[in-house]
């Protein structure tokens, strides 16, 4: 059976479902699942961004940190881990430094 499977997982997302003998600890399936929802909200999230910059918030870093406050909470529906690698991907999507969100995170 052949894997049509077309989106490109990084390997920083990968990292996040690994154990230390780099072994997927979830099911491939849940793995892309989750991918595409980290993904999507971190697209989805640029927007957000780019108003709060431009209008409200005086730095990016602060308009990161906000943005993973608020990922950070029960109800987002993301990991600890899932949060940090969102926002992590949002700065790279901005082209702003999210250095302070690079994995491991130390809470």
């Amino acid at each position: 059976m052949s894997d049509d499977y077309q989106i490109h997982i990084p390997p920083s997302f990968f990292a996040l479902y690994t154990d230390a003998r780099q072994r997927l600890a979830e099911p491939i399936a849940t793995v892309r699942e989750r991918y595409e929802v980290c993904e999507d909200l971190a697209n989805h999230l640029v927007s957000h961004a780019q108003v709060l910059n431009h209008v409200e918030v005086p730095s990016e870093a602060e308009i990161l940190t906000r943005i993973h406050d608020g990922l950070s909470k029960p109800k987002a529906g993301v990991s600890a881990a899932e949060a940090r690698w969102i926002v992590r991907r949002l700065a790279e999507l901005l082209g702003w430094n999210g250095d302070a969100f690079e994995l491991p995170f130390a809470d």
